[in-house]
């Protein structure tokens, strides 16, 4: 099977000072209120899908993604292993309840490509049945669309001096050991067997009606803001109308006065 091409390697820019990154993502998230705005008024169905190795970056360009906007507009999904139920399901199946409705953006912190990768990758799968979803996948995504979903697919592209590194932060730091899971550890010296899932995955599923965006992931920041920015340009939505709004004045204490009732305050260390 022909591989498909990986991003091309670009000389690394000058990284982005924390100053600018903020300054941007704050524009950024200013549409992004827009975009869900719209798509509530519109009664529009996204789903966007996240895919990429262990410590590629999708947890934290999804929590860029949703960490101004509502979490019943933007609602992220990643589910754990399935159930021995959902393992004698038809593939894809378990998937379908969490599509998105009218008014909704679905965010999958990983999705049904994961018998494409993980699974077949690390065995949880043969690869006549991973061969299977490659061949089914395109017409699922064709139903998709022509159910009225807008279909985002995103890959983040990380090299593999960069994933060592975000990997190894994880072994020390409390605030990540909750990343590293075993299965990382696993997967982690596999490195060519997930270039060639990816590769395989990228020839069967980067179809004209629901293509992958590749995104250079080794700069956090960049890969946050290129991504966002991918999102908000590929909806067509507008600014909507705003209503003025004033705060009602209020009387404090004329209706009502408060009791001595002695509240149990937590510390305050801080």
């Amino acid at each position: 099977m022909k591989k498909a091409k990986a991003a091309k390697k670009e000389p690394l820019a000058e990284k982005l000072d924390r100053k600018t990154y903020e300054r941007e993502m704050a524009k950024l998230h200013g549409e992004l209120v827009k975009l869900q705005q719209w798509v509530v008024q519109k009664g529009l169905k996204v789903c966007i899908v996240f895919e990429g190795r262990d410590g590629a970056g999708k947890g934290g360009t999804i929590k860029a993604i949703t960490e101004r906007v509502s979490p019943r507009i933007f609602r992220v999904v990643a589910l754990p292993a399935p159930t021995e139920r959902e393992k004698s399901q038809m593939y894809a199946q378990r998937y379908i309840p969490h599509l998105p409705s009218a008014g909704e953006i679905v965010i999958f912190d990983r999705s049904w490509y994961n018998r494409a990768g993980v699974e077949r990758v690390m065995g949880f799968c043969s690869d006549e049945q991973a061969k299977r979803f490659l061949t089914m996948v395109p017409a699922f995504e064709r139903i998709m669309l022509e159910s009225g979903i807008i279909l985002l697919k995103y890959w983040l592209e990380v090299s593999p001096e960069e994933q060592t590194k975000r990997l190894s932060a994880r072994i020390d730091d409390p605030r990540k050991t909750w990343k590293l899971s075993p299965m990382d550890l696993k997967s982690y010296g596999r490195w060519d067997d997930y270039t060639q899932a990816r590769d395989e995955m990228f020839a069967a599923s980067d179809t004209s009606w629901a293509p992958w965006h590749v995104v250079r992931s080794d700069d956090k920041k960049r890969a946050r803001l290129n991504t966002i920015s991918h999102l908000l340009h590929s909806i067509d939505y507008k600014e909507l109308k705003k209503e003025k709004i004033e705060l009602p004045k209020r009387k404090i204490g004329h209706t009502y006065e408060e009791t001595d009732y002695q509240f149990r305050f937590i510390p305050e260390p801080y």
